[in-house]
């Protein structure tokens, strides 16, 4: 059993709920007779009551993330809302200082636009997008890079500043509020699971890893065998 297993043994489903999951695991696995079920459940040593569990998991798995995190979401998004929210904004980077101030009073003094100096000089791949990025959550961008977007007024175009080995301008063209809806609700109750997963395996033993088909891969993850 895995430690979701063991997480979510108190974790209880109606009757109703038993029966519809079970349902859907028969659909999927074409179980479509009681001769079939037997069959199935012999085949892989389960009595009728673990086959509950096996079927029932995900929907302990949902009740377990509710019962856990469900009261703490609201703080927990206003804490990191910033990471949430997104930016589209315009870019364009080159290694020379010069060529960056140049194309920065062109855009400014209204010569050329943002756009085609984009495609024609910026040195990355914004360079096929005319220089527009995103939306992109504010989290997954560099720390100093996010900063400089948050500062910076919404349709402006930012003077050249060193980043890295290039020298960038920068125009925010839109800012995008992060919003607790549903959907949010769900990514913040899936990212506290797997940290608190993460955190149930790193306390696993070598032997308990091997026992149980969990091997270490890249960065300090796991990953369960099949």
């Amino acid at each position: 059993m895995s430690t979701t297993g063991y997480a979510n043994a108190p974790i209880t489903c109606t009757q109703t709920e038993t029966s519809h999951a079970l349902e859907q695991f028969y659909q999927q696995w074409n179980l479509n007779s009681e001769e079939k079920i037997q069959d199935w459940c012999l085949r892989y040593g389960m009595t009728q009551e673990q086959l509950e569990l096996f079927a029932t998991r995900k929907l302990r798995v949902e009740k377990f993330k509710q019962i856990t995190w469900g009261h703490q979401l609201e703080s927990y998004f206003l804490k990191y809302k910033r990471h949430f929210d997104k930016v589209i904004y315009s870019l364009i980077r080159t290694d020379s200082r010069g060529t960056a101030n140049e194309l920065f009073f062109r855009i400014a003094g209204g010569e050329q636009s943002f756009s085609n100096l984009a495609r024609e000089y910026s040195q990355g791949p914004e360079a096929d997008t005319n220089g527009i990025i995103g939306p992109v959550e504010l989290g997954t961008i560099a720390p100093n890079f996010a900063q400089l977007l948050c500062t910076s007024q919404v349709g402006i175009v930012q003077a050249p500043v060193p980043f890295g080995n290039s020298w960038i301008i920068v125009r925010v063209e839109k800012f995008i509020s992060a919003q607790l809806d549903d959907f949010m609700r769900q990514r913040l109750l899936q990212e506290n699971f797997e940290t608190w997963f993460q955190q149930q395996l790193n306390q696993l033993s070598p032997e308990e890893k091997t026992w149980m088909g969990i091997i270490p891969i890249q960065n300090s993850k796991f990953k369960i065998q099949n």
